[in-house]
């Protein structure tokens, strides 16, 4: 490998062909390239982007640097993804449905960093259930159950794990082509032939502004149309939380709540609205989607697949066995109006300051702080009606808490609700 000519080729504007691209990554996970070389690529790559035809190659060398999952005999397997989010737990619902609906959800899924957890830290707020499977044990709950989800396999697309750490402390992260093939090289090594990907767009997202998040959706619609997948990209709005809660336990009772059909609005809509565009990419009818959610049968997957991974299903029954922290604290209304902002970012910082996120891998997490909404955008409040209820553990982290959340709200005389699902790139 000529690692400065690979580099200098990028630096100046040329185009890597594919086996190039595979002989690079090749290199760098066995560690014949240095740290300090793919850095400066990171770099080219920042500045000179990449053509689509490049970034999915790109994507593919990197999701065979490990081991690739076979979940062929499986039927019509699914991967759901979400690019992140302040109260997303649209996994937890979308994910029953699907594999209530005949589809077979194969799911690898991280932890969070920032914010609040990821979907396997809202999973483990569940007494007993366990994230780390065998192989063989994934693959045969995928079989019997029809629904798996399973903390990512460290030699899942191991080229993104070292390429991701040098991109986080050299700046370059921001670029779409490497976010993209970030993304798309764990999606395309866990397996799945059908794969849908909620893009967040917004305050609270990573992708700010509708352009960008459209651009990204865009790439990674190609990336896996590129290795032969299904997939389907909904770009959905992020300026405020989804929901009405943000932390871990809470979040999955709200999960439970909407798969009995007591959840708020805007999570049922977008979760209903991921289910259909995912049994459309499999050829089945959209329409499954609300039928198997209204019968109960979406919550009875739920169930199973909580007790398939050693879970205590009877929180399905009973959520209030996910335990809440013990003590609370009301955020009140200082004047009266309607909502105007709720800005969904600053929420995820009252959650992480609680200890309800990470600041750094490894961190522990508290999986019962959290916030609970009262009040959104386009609600009415009088002056001192409950705004949001923080739940936190004898004050740790909740004057500066309480800050962010006061910060995270404006009070005005009207508002606009934006719509919550912006479109849909196939």
């Amino acid at each position: 490998m000529h690692a400065v000519e690979f580099i200098e080729k990028k630096r100046d504007g040329g185009e890597h062909s594919p086996a190039e691209l595979q002989e690079w990554i090749a290199a760098y996970v066995e560690g014949a390239v240095p740290d300090y070389q793919m850095a400066a690529w990171l770099m080219a790559v920042y500045f000179q982007g990449m053509t689509p035809h490049e970034t999915a190659e790109l994507t593919l060398a990197m999701a065979r640097s490990g081991e690739v999952l076979d979940l062929g005999g499986l039927g019509k397997t699914v991967d759901k993804h979400s690019s992140g989010g302040v109260g997303d737990k649209t996994t937890l619902v979308v994910a029953p449905i699907l594999a209530a609906a005949g589809l077979v959800v194969a799911k690898m899924s991280g932890r969070g960093l920032a914010h609040t957890g990821g979907t396997i830290d809202k999973l483990e707020s569940i007494p007993g259930w366990r994230a780390e499977l065998s192989d063989e044990a994934f693959l045969r709950q995928a079989r019997e159950v029809g629904l798996v989800i399973a903390g990512q396999s460290k030699n899942l697309a191991p080229a993104d794990g070292k390429m991701y750490a040098l991109r986080d402390v050299t700046g370059t992260v921001p670029s779409i082509p490497l976010i993209a093939s970030s993304i798309m090289s764990k999606k395309l090594a866990a397996g799945a032939r059908i794969i849908t990907l909620d893009v967040k767009v917004g305050k609270g997202a990573f992708m700010k502004d509708l352009e960008h998040a459209r651009e990204l959706a865009r790439l990674m619609v190609d990336i896996g149309r590129h290795a032969g997948r299904e997939v389907r990209a909904v770009l959905s709005q992020m300026d405020e939380p989804l929901g009405r809660a943000v932390g871990n336990a809470i979040e999955v009772r709200e999960a439970i709540a909407t798969l009995r059909g007591e959840g708020p609005d805007d999570l049922t809509e977008l979760s209903l609205a991921l289910a259909r565009e995912a049994l459309e990419a499999a050829g089945e009818d959209p329409g499954r989607a609300e039928a198997v959610w209204k019968s109960g049968a979406a919550l009875d997957k739920l169930r199973a697949f909580v007790a398939a991974q050693g879970g205590d299903a009877r929180v399905v029954d009973e959520p209030e066995r996910l335990e809440l922290a013990p003590d609370v604290f009301e955020l009140r209304a200082e004047a009266a109006g309607v909502v105007t902002e709720l800005d969904a970012y600053k929420v995820g910082l009252a959650v992480l300051r609680l200890g309800g996120g990470r600041e750094r891998k490894g961190d522990a997490i508290d999986h019962g702080v959290g916030v609970r909404l009262a009040k959104k955008v386009g609600d009415r409040v009088a002056e001192g009606d409950i705004l949001a209820t923080v739940f936190h553990r004898a004050g740790r982290g909740l004057e500066e808490s309480s800050q962010r959340l006061k910060e995270a709200y404006r009070i005005g005389q009207r508002a606009g609700v934006p719509p919550l699902i912006l479109e849909v790139v196939a």
